[in-house]
């Protein structure tokens, strides 16, 4: 009897946590896929987007910025709905697919921990364009005031997990729509700096293609694979019979907003305005309205960001030191981190930050599916399923572990400039590339030796990789 009251309370405070530490059972999996892709939506309307877009036009043309974008959307796309499969299969975010897909469990915990920075660091870098926008109506309000009020916001909204973050999304998604269709209707109206069609808009000795191209798909390799690997956190929920249609819709859907819709919008504002910054242009077309449509579109985003870091938090504490305070516990340390790094101007170190990101992350997801469709799937080596419980793992697994740091390692170094201007601006894409040859060769050198040392007994037929 005591036993069977320990494992209802552990399945219960494993609920309450939003499986932040093992994968959610088969009966857990009920949400169906429009709620899961409305959640995983919530990134696409961050208003950096249009910010990346903007900048790209108008430094590098509109042109290439657009095939830049649709690049962007085919790649992420792939790479999020393989990724999204993979979850909603085994009922594990990319942390704990990471244990049983090429790295260990210790090793799985580097991934979590640089996973979880990336989010907190995106955290503050949307909270300071909310700041901006705040401050530019109510400048007698500090700076640092407002970032610690809206910074600590996003606490309260991630504490109730997945459920309330699917109530959030869907409440505010059609508020978000009529301020996004008034921007542009109101922006008819507004002169243009440029008497063109916005698509053909090109700087001054720039050309179609080339250096400029090249630096427009650098910038897009720093979000990508954030994009593509956020989908698990959310796809695990997916219902069983939802899955392909699913994995397909959370794949793609984000992908296509956030680059194409959000993106391309962003071309279009900053050629026709003039300016790069949205924090500028938005509030120039809506006034208040502007400040508070930024207010919502950074909410949406950072409650994201920080129920993603919470997940990672939680799962490399627990893997390395055995500290399980619970995910409210680091949805607390995520909110107040980022604040710490808005007060610290983070923003000033956007560049090199998104350039290790993309390196990393584009790597990383790279090694998943890699691990996954090549390795598993085809060449048969290593378990066609995915294990996250510690006592059926090696700590490390020399496949996703030496890929990764090999490939990153190359990758970041690629993207200082020291292989040439080529691979500085494809560093992320090139990184991806090598890690994924080099899973395939590990797996093979050690034939899957260290993926599992006993295989469990509880594995469902339909948790394996098809």
């Amino acid at each position: 009897m005591k036993s069977a009251k320990i494992n209802t309370n552990e399945i219960e405070a494993n609920a309450q946590d939003d499986y932040s530490l093992d994968k959610v059972p088969r009966d857990k999996r009920t949400m169906g896929w429009f709620s899961v892709t409305n959640i995983a939506f919530g990134i696409a309307t961050a208003i950096f987007y249009f910010q990346m877009g903007s900048v790209m036009a108008l430094q590098f043309g509109a042109m290439n910025a657009i095939i830049s974008a649709t690049y962007a959307i085919i790649v992420a796309g792939i790479l999020g709905t393989f990724i999204a499969y993979l979850s909603a299969k085994s009922g594990m975010n990319v942390n704990l697919l990471s244990r049983g897909g090429g790295f260990g469990y210790i090793g799985a915990s580097l991934t979590s921990f640089i996973y979880a920075t990336n989010f907190i660091m995106y955290c503050a870098f949307e909270g300071l364009i909310l700041v901006s926008a705040i401050h530019t109506f109510f400048p007698v309000i500090p700076e640092w005031a407002l970032i610690v009020f809206f910074g600590a916001l996003v606490i309260p909204l991630n504490w109730f997990g997945i459920k309330q973050l699917d109530k959030l999304q869907k409440w505010s998604l059609p508020i978000f729509g009529i301020f996004l269709i008034t921007a542009i209707v109101v922006s008819f109206y507004k002169p243009s700096g440029y008497e063109g069609a916005f698509w053909t808009y090109m700087p001054e000795g720039v050309e179609v293609g080339g250096k400029a191209l090249l630096m427009c798909i650098g910038m897009h390799h720093g979000i990508m694979g954030l994009t593509a690997l956020l989908a698990s956190d959310y796809a695990r929920f997916l219902k069983p019979k939802d899955t392909k249609l699913g994995s397909l819709a959370i794949g793609f859907i984000p992908q296509i907003f956030c680059f194409g819709v959000m993106g391309g919008l962003g071309i279009w504002f900053g050629v026709r305005l003039g300016d790069p910054n949205p924090g500028v242009y938005i509030v120039l077309l809506l006034g208040m309205g502007g400040a508070l449509f930024t207010l919502l579109t950074q909410l949406r985003i950072n409650v994201t960001n920080v129920y993603s870091a919470s997940l990672s938090l939680s799962n490399f504490f627990e893997n390395i030191f055995k500290f399980t305070p619970g995910r409210r516990f680091w949805v607390v340390v995520s909110g107040i981190s980022a604040i710490l790094l808005m007060l610290g101007g983070i923003v000033d170190h956007l560049d090199t930050a998104m350039t290790f990101q993309g390196v990393f992350l584009l790597a990383w997801a790279a090694i998943l599916v890699t691990d996954a469709m090549v390795v598993k799937k085809m060449l048969k080596i290593g378990p066609n399923f995915y294990e996250a419980r510690q006592e059926f793992l090696y700590k490390w697994n020399p496949v996703g572990v030496l890929s990764l740091v090999v490939a990153s390692g190359l990758g970041t170094i690629a993207a200082l400039g020291y292989m040439g201007s080529f691979l500085e601006s494809t560093a992320a894409f090139f990184s991806a590339i090598l890690a994924a040859v080099l899973t395939v060769g590990i797996a093979i050198i050690t034939k899957g030796k260290y993926y599992t040392h006993s295989m469990p007994e509880d594995i469902h037929d339909d948790d394996r990789i098809a």
